[in-house]
């Protein structure tokens, strides 16, 4: 079931495209969310931004405390084992660590084309996410 096209205002008093595109602030599509009862098209957004901040942030959580181990791991390897074996595990740490800089560039790349297919008026449907999105919005 796809969502209809913006309408008019939202209840919040914004127009519903601007309030969609401007839910993709994390905080502000959890305002978004509970303060708007009617329009489903900005409740959809908010929700879809508020799974998206949810998954990134487990997401990256988990390369940090990967990233962590991993460099204990390395630290202890390059005392004990030798330099060969340390350095080869220093490569992943550093391939841990450099996914850790470059998740967050991908996060707000998907902010921002979702935000600007919103501001647009499309309903796009992120994997995952959106169905999820979509049936809490539909309940």
């Amino acid at each position: 079931m796809q969502n209809p096209p913006p309408q008019g205002n939202s209840s919040t008093g914004l127009d519903a495209n601007i309030a969609a595109a401007i839910s993709y602030i994390w905080i502000v599509g959890l305002i978004l969310f509970f303060l708007e009862k009617e329009n489903r098209f900005v409740r959809f957004h908010a929700m879809q931004s508020i799974l998206y901040g949810i998954g990134w942030s487990v997401l990256m959580i988990m390369l940090i405390i990967v990233g962590m181990i991993f460099t204990f791991i390395g630290t202890a390897l390059a005392a004990t084992a030798g330099d060969a074996i340390g350095s080869l595990f220093g490569i992943l740490v550093g391939l841990v660590w450099l996914l850790i800089w470059v998740v967050p560039l991908a996060l707000i790349v998907g902010l921002i084309l979702t935000a600007v297919k919103a501001y647009q008026g499309q309903t796009v449907k992120l994997p995952i996410i959106g169905n999820m999105a979509e049936k809490i919005v539909n309940k």
